[in-house]
């Protein structure tokens, strides 16, 4: 979502976003005309008529699960984007019972929360590494 329109959003996607990723980005881009949505998550600067670069993670309960606001000269990574989706998907799939390690990938090894797990992540994060090798 952004302050751009539906038209500069299709370009973007047409001529940009779909060379930098297989097929274009797979969600529907929104535009926020005015800064009503920017306003809520405080990224509009209304002075300016800009909103700063933020990407939000919502999930379908409508909760805030991830975010992360950019100076407009920092590019931000869309693969990133997805990667970090389908973490929070698996982890809300699993309803808790496992959480994703830094890098998850989906396929990889996930992580069992709980007492157990306490002091011994790199533990699992040696087998994982060992596993890719």
């Amino acid at each position: 979502m952004s302050i751009d329109s539906i038209f500069v959003h299709k370009m973007w996607n047409d001529k940009e976003l779909s060379k930098m990723v297989n097929g274009g980005i797979p969600f529907p881009m929104l535009s926020d005309a005015g800064g009503k949505v920017g306003t809520v998550y405080g990224i509009y600067d209304e002075n300016a008529g800009v909103e700063t670069r933020g990407r939000f993670i919502i999930d379908p309960d409508g909760v805030v699960q991830g975010y992360e606001v950019l100076t407009p000269p920092v590019g931000r990574n869309v693969s990133e984007s997805i990667r970090q989706i389908q973490a929070f998907q698996h982890v809300r799939n699993s309803k808790g019972t496992e959480a994703t390690p830094s890098g998850w990938q989906p396929g990889k090894i996930t992580l069992k929360p709980g007492p157990d797990l306490v002091g011994k992540v790199w533990e699992v994060w040696k087998t994982e590494m060992a596993y890719e090798k």
